[in-house]
Order: C-alpha cells, then sequence, then structure tokens
C-alpha cells in the first residue's frame, strides 16, 4: 500500500480541490490516504467544543469517502491517542488531562476520564468511516511522559518505567479497538517504542501487527518482538524545518531512494512481511507552529517520491511520466525548481509562491536598502517628522510606487487564488506569515511618501 498524508491540522484543503487531487493521487500510484483530521472532524455532542470554526461536516466526510473509492483510495483515519492532542488539551474542559499542567501536548494516561475521552473520540471517528479496514492511532512523540505527578507517583508504587506507562495506556487504546471493532487493523508510529524491550513488546502483538518505523535498525527487534508485518513512512514535504515554505526537491528523493534500498533489503533482514509506506506531508509540526509547504506546492514532490516507489529507482522514464502528468517541460532536482505552466490541480498557487519565496523579501529589500535617495532623505528620521526634500523624494518616487503596485496587484491575484483552495484563516495566516512582514515595510514606505 501506497498511502498519501493529508495533514488537516493545517490548511485543510476544500473538498472540491480534493476532488481535483485524488485522481492525480491515483495516476501517480497512490492507493490510500491517511488522513489526521484533527479539529476538522464533524465531532458532536459533547466533542463539539474541539471542532475548528471551518471543520467539514458530516456530509463532508463522506463526500471524501466517495471520492476515494471512486479513484481506488483507501481510506485510513488517523487519530491521535496520547501525544500530539493539543487540540484537545488547550481547552478548559479537558485541561485536568494534561499529563504536565503546563503543558498541552500529553495526556495523562492515570486518569480514567482520559480513556473514557479517546473512547467517544475514537468512536465517532470511526462510525462515520464504516469502509475503512485500517485506523491510525498515532502514538507518536509523547512529550513530558513520566513527567506529572500521578506518573511519578505510579512509577514509585508500580516499579515500573515511562515504558510500562506507555505500553499500558497504548494496550488499553487497543483493547477498546479490537474488542469493539472487530476486524479493524491498527497503525501506529514507533519512535516510543524504540527504547522499550523486546519482552515488554511481545505483548503488545496480539493487538497491533502493523508498526510505521522511520528506521530501519530498530526492524530486528521488532522481529525478535513477534510483528508480523511492517510499514515505512516517509515523507514528500513537511520536515525540513516548521516554516519552510518551499520543498528541497532533491532531499525528498533521496529520503524514498533509501527507503527503497530498504525494502529489497527486507526479505534478507528478517522475516517481516513489508504491508506498505505512508508519504507523510506534515502541514505543521504541531497544533501551535506556523503552515509548512502547501499542499499545492509540495505536489511535484509528491509525484517525484510516489512515482520513484511505483518504478523501483528515478529513470529518465520516472521523470517523463512525473513531467507528463503535472504538465511540466522540465525539473531542475538540486535548484527544486519544475519549468513551465502546470496543469495539475494547484499549479497557479505552485508559481506564485515560487515568485513570494525567491523575489518578494529580495525585491523589496533591495529597493528600500539600496536606494541611495531614500537613505539619504527620506530616512526613518524624516519619515516619523513628516519632512522631506521633494525634489529628492521624486528621484526614487515612481520606481517604489510601481514596485508596490506590481506586488499589491500579485497578490490580490494569490489572495483569490488561495481562496479557491482553502478556507479563510488558512490564506490569513498564510498571507501574514509569508507576505506581510515584507509587503508591510514597502506599504509604510509608500503610505508616509505620498
Amino acid at each position: 500500500m501506497r498511502l498519501v498524508h493529508l495533514d488537516l491540522k493545517g490548511a485543510a484543503p476544500r473538498i472540491s480541490y480534493l476532488e481535483q487531487v485524488f485522481p492525480l493521487l491515483s495516476q501517480l500510484g497512490a492507493n490510500g490516504v491517511l488522513i489526521e483530521y484533527e479539529d476538522m472532524f464533524p465531532f458532536k455532542e459533547e466533542l463539539e467544543i474541539l471542532r475548528s470554526p471551518y471543520a467539514y461536516s458530516e456530509e463532508d466526510i463522506e463526500q471524501i469517502q466517495q471520492l476515494a473509492e471512486l479513484h481506488k483510495l483507501e481510506v485510513v483515519p488517523l487519530v491521535q491517542t496520547f501525544g500530539h492532542v493539543e487540540f484537545i488539551l488547550k481547552h478548559e474542559k479537558y485541561q485536568h488531562l494534561r499529563e504536565v499542567e503546563r503543558f498541552p501536548n500529553s495526556f495523562n494516561p492515570h486518569i480514567p476520564d482520559t480513556l473514557a475521552l479517546l473512547k467517544s473520540i475514537l468512536s465517532q471517528v470511526i462510525e462515520k468511516h464504516r469502509r475503512s479496514t485500517w485506523i491510525h492511532i498515532g502514538a507518536d512523540e509523547v512529550f513530558h511522559l513520566g513527567e506529572g505527578m500521578d506518573s511519578k507517583n505510579w512509577m514509585s508504587y508500580n516499579k515500573g518505567d515511562t515504558g510500562t506507562i506507555y505500553l499500558k495506556h497504548i494496550k488499553e487504546v487497543l483493547g477498546f479497538i479490537t474488542t469493539q471493532y472487530w476486524g479493524l487493523r491498527v497503525l501506529m508510529w514507533d519512535d516510543m517504542l524504540r527504547k522499550i524491550s523486546v519482552g515488554a513488546l511481545q505483548g503488545m502483538v496480539t493487538l497491533v501487527a502493523h508498526i510505521c518505523p522511520a528506521a530501519e535498525p530498530f526492524l530486528t527487534k521488532y522481529v525478535e518482538s513477534g510483528f508480523e508485518a511492517v510499514w515505512f513512512a516517509s515523507a514528500f514535504k513537511g520536515t525540513t524545518g516548521p516554516v519552510q515554505a518551499w520543498p528541497p526537491l532533491s532531499y525528498h528523493l533521496k529520503n524514498h531512494l533509501s527507503w527503497l534500498k530498504v525494502m529489497q533489503a527486507l526479505p534478507q533482514l528478517t522475516p517481516l512481511r513489508f504491508q506498505g509506506i505512508v508519504l507523510t506531508g506534515w502541514q505543521r509540526y504541531d497544533h501551535y507552529s506556523v503552515l509548512c509547504e502547501l499542499l499545492p506546492v509540495g505536489i511535484p514532490s509528491l509525484a517525484i517520491c510516489l512515482q520513484t516507489l511505483v518504478n523501483g529507482g528515478f529513470t529518465e522514464e520516472t521523470k517523463r511520466k512525473v513531467l507528463d502528468v503535472l504538465g511540466f517541460q522540465s525539473m531542475q532536482l538540486e535548484q527544486s525548481t519544475c519549468e513551465g505552466r502546470g496543469t495539475f490541480p494547484g499549479a497557479e498557487i505552485y508559481h506564485m509562491v515560487e515568485q513570494v519565496n525567491s523575489h518578494l523579501k529580495e525585491s523589496i529589500i533591495k529597493a528600500l536598502e539600496e536606494e541611495s535617495a531614500i537613505k539619504g532623505w527620506f530616512s526613518p528620521y524624516h519619515r516619523k517628522r513628516l519632512f522631506g526634500n521633494p525634489r529628492n523624494m521624486e528621484s526614487f518616487g515612481s520606481k517604489v510606487l510601481k514596485l508596490h503596485e506590481d506586488w499589491e496587484s500579485f497578490i490580490r491575484d494569490l489572495h483569490g487564488h488561495l481562496e479557491r483552495v482553502y478556507f479563510p484563516d488558512t490564506v490569513e495566516e498564510w498571507m501574514e506569515e509569508n507576505v506581510n512582514p515584507y509587503l508591510d515595510q514597502l506599504r509604510d514606505l509608500v503610505r508616509d511618501y505620498q
């Protein structure tokens, strides 16, 4: 299986955009989507507080599944069940369920209300995904586990460690899923399992036989623990920095070429069955961080990575197929650029973000910092006191006004394209992070000049 991860804890696309993207995913070789809804799920009743103002409706969730079915994509919902639960624990209503009171990252597994809440959340998500044969329970990066008083007391009383606490909670979650939803298979990330002994892991295997390691040295350990099947987790965007706006193509290609080597070596290494790979595309590092690369901007990287997996390498033929499907003439992997108009959904956003990323800041700094007439006759001192020599001001005025007008017109266009794909909160956030810090300097200068 080749699942494309849709991380909706930031920049969740409108359904109309997914309608265009799903056929493309299928064409490029994906056969499933891993959907991390977070606050975009239409939680109801006592869980309604968890919904984003722009959350999908129940009809939207149904439409996503119909679209996936139409394009032969398996839908795997992802529900975080231990760490990365800021969208839950930020609410005062659930603050008492934090492992450490100051931090909203992770659940306190010792409070009965924690499991009760998780059962509620899992039930609502699973009930709306009755076609799905898999569920992913996250369970990665449980920061501060063992630091809360309840955990310290539990470890002291039971002579246990954080690994024991972790497994106990995960077994309770898995126990609920396997008894309530017979036959539903469970996936989880493996980073928290890496420090846990083989002996301790053996008890988990009857409940979850499928893990997603992000590193190959741990495979032997999982074999010894009795796991039967393994998934891998790569990345096509969202892993090279919390504020990354443009995916480095060669970096992500190399990541997939490395995984191919592991897949090819797997039969010699272990009796583990290789079940699939998740191509992660993180949209935020966590609920509170800023947006990483937008999905339309990441599509060329995704296309390269998917086709590399399908063809067992990145050959000329692979490259040609990617260019044909995306409507590009050529690509420069080291420069992370693709040339040509592009015919894929969101190609306009791809090109416009490239302009912002490579020229906006540079062109404004050049105009403001390198223009001697601005530095000499229109400095912050002049602007604050509202005086200046019109003769010298006119020498840079038309150039600055033209630059301002050109960028404002460009940004209006970009705004329109973004609004067709994203909800208003995403558009506002992306503009405030990537455009306004630079354009506002130019806007202020023009206002003062006028």
